[in-house]
């Protein structure tokens, strides 16, 4: 019988199925992923509808935006899997559970699409500061993706509120 110390190397058995998220991690993920998937059609919403003084360089910059919340999203949907989650990114599960207010229809001014998008990045950044200590308590490697997450979307509020607002004095 061979014994275990501290500087043995352990291997997995065969057919082992690895970490698992607890059902509190994989709420807090499915949450950040719902108000990600909102983002994502919030800022393709407004790419589609502003108008006004700096519609290119906004109409772009929601682009980007568009990309950057589908490409998270996916980032944690994908995470969620890899935990044995099971994301749900359907259009009524994100309607009923996203913390994002529902964007206005039609045609909307370059001001209001910049107020209203900064505030929804700040929004889904917000959502994954709630969640941090938990997931963080449970799966640091998670935190680390989340992490980066929201220095992506705070980089984009950054950018997008500076394009609507002057100097300060």
């Amino acid at each position: 019988m061979t014994q275990t110390t501290e500087k043995t190397r352990r291997i997995p058995a065969a057919g082992a199925v690895g970490f698992t998220a607890s059902p509190a991690l994989a709420r807090d993920l499915q949450l950040v992923l719902a108000d990600l998937v909102e983002l994502h059609l919030q800022a393709k919403q407004a790419h589609w509808n502003v108008v006004g003084p700096g519609f290119r360089s906004l109409h772009l910059e929601l682009d980007d935006i568009t990309a950057a919340a589908r490409e998270a999203s996916d980032l944690v949907a994908e995470r969620l899997r890899a935990l044995h989650g099971v994301p749900d990114g359907r259009s009524g599960t994100v309607a009923a559970t996203t913390t994002l207010a529902a964007f206005p229809g039609g045609e909307r001014s370059t001001a209001e699409v910049i107020e209203a998008i900064t505030n929804r990045l700040h929004g889904v950044a917000s959502t994954i500061r709630v969640v941090r200590g938990s997931v963080d308590a449970e799966d640091p490697v998670t935190t680390d993706l989340l992490h980066s997450v929201v220095e992506t979307l705070e980089k984009h509020a950054w950018m997008l509120g500076a394009a609507g607002r002057e100097p300060r004095r």
